[in-house]
């Protein structure tokens, strides 16, 4: 009889083990543990973000009926309180780090194809219970942090991440991220600092983005524009030479404004450094933002990253870069059949087959019927 791995087995065969060896390493996180290593904490917050799972104990008690199928995963079923204490002291740089060397090997393949790359910035807020008001204040009684994120809506997924409490500033992760030359990036007004625009520049960078409503521009030059059309005017002009605090602007490079009219009647300020590409162009790459809003949107709804398992900081921040490599697991697992084509379906697809042994690409096909043997005698009963 042939053997098929379970549904989750599959998608983790995606994990970079070596890798998470060596980071398990590093960090000495199996340093003196007796029952629940690194891995095992792994697989099962995995499980949870696959699953469904809203709280510790519904890890416990899933993995806890579906011991015989982990074995072959090289994992045991945790208990709770062991896993929340692995989640509150193991640190969280084993799966962020994780996460991004998995982000750049799903990349790469996709990149070598591409031109050029159009990269997107933005972040969600996510809401934390009054638990964590000590690390996570935002006002008197709301805390929260902040999902920021690099979104390359080529390969549809994340690039970069970074995790910060609520009251920061979407503007200073984004000054330590790494940043591509030649790249175009696009962002909205959240990341309206002049300094860190001068970076992107200096690296042949396209920058897209909104003016601000009270930012002038002196105006150089009026390029022609279609009448009747979504564009309003194309100008090129300077920037104002100080930006807030009296801080001087350090792009001193001409820059263009394309006005643009929405389809729903609101007049767009899109401010850009490239000067030469068609106004269309520029207002079509601000309107590629939505892809990373959709980003937001489905990683909300699939996975567990709006209900927290532990109120620290290093257990929120584990949660999160678990969630992420989640997606990147789900993605992976998609491209490896063609059945499935919508994402959202394939999600909910792995779901519900997560321990039934099915291959990625028979998720829709029926449980098989079971194999009779005519020389046994089958009694049916009917109760009355």
């Amino acid at each position: 009889m042939r053997h098929n791995n379970s549904v989750f087995h599959s998608v983790l065969q995606g994990v970079p083990w070596d890798v998470f060896d060596r980071l398990v390493a590093a960090h000495q996180t199996d340093r003196r543990v007796r029952h629940l290593t690194t891995k095992s904490q792994f697989v099962a917050l995995l499980y949870g973000q696959l699953e469904g799972a809203s709280s510790l104990r519904e890890i416990e008690a899933g993995l806890a009926s579906q011991r015989s199928r982990l074995y072959h995963l090289g994992v045991s079923a945790p208990r709770r309180s062991t896993l929340a204490e692995a989640n509150a002291q193991r640190p969280a740089a084993v799966f962020s780090e994780l996460f991004a060397v998995m982000a750049a090997r799903a990349h790469r393949p996709l990149r070598r194809a591409l031109a050029g790359t159009t990269y997107l910035l933005d972040s969600t807020g996510l809401r934390l219970d009054e638990r964590s008001l000590d690390w996570a204040r935002f006002s008197e009684k709301v805390c929260g942090v902040k999902l920021h994120v690099v979104y390359d809506a080529d390969a549809d997924q994340p690039i970069y991440a970074a995790i910060t409490p609520a009251r920061v500033n979407d503007v200073t992760p984004a000054q330590t991220m790494p940043i591509e030359p030649g790249a175009t990036y696009v962002f909205d007004l959240g990341y309206y600092d002049y300094a860190w625009w001068a970076r992107l520049d200096d690296q042949a960078c396209r920058i897209v983005t909104r003016f601000k409503r009270n930012t002038p521009l002196a105006v150089i030059e009026e390029l022609p524009v279609k009448q009747g059309g979504p564009i309003l005017s194309d100008r090129i002009g300077f920037l104002p030479q100080r930006q807030g605090s009296g801080r001087k602007n350090p792009l001193q490079h001409a820059v263009r404004e394309v006005q643009v009219k929405t389809d729903t009647g609101k007049v767009l300020r899109i401010l850009s450094n490239d000067l030469d590409a068609p106004a269309q162009e520029i207002a079509d790459l601000y309107k590629r933002r939505w892809a990373i809003e959709l980003f937001f949107r489905w990683v909300k709804q699939v996975l567990r990253i709006t209900r927290f398992l532990g109120i620290s900081e290093n257990a929120v921040r584990i949660q999160i870069a678990v969630a992420l490599i989640a997606f990147l697991l789900l993605r992976l697992a998609q491209a490896a059949q063609k059945t499935i084509a919508s994402p959202l379906c394939f999600a909910r697809l792995v779901r519900l087959n997560l321990m039934h042994r099915k291959p990625l690409d028979r998720l829709l096909d029926p449980e098989p019927i079971p194999i009779r043997n005519p020389a046994q005698l089958a009694l049916q009963w009917q109760l009355s």
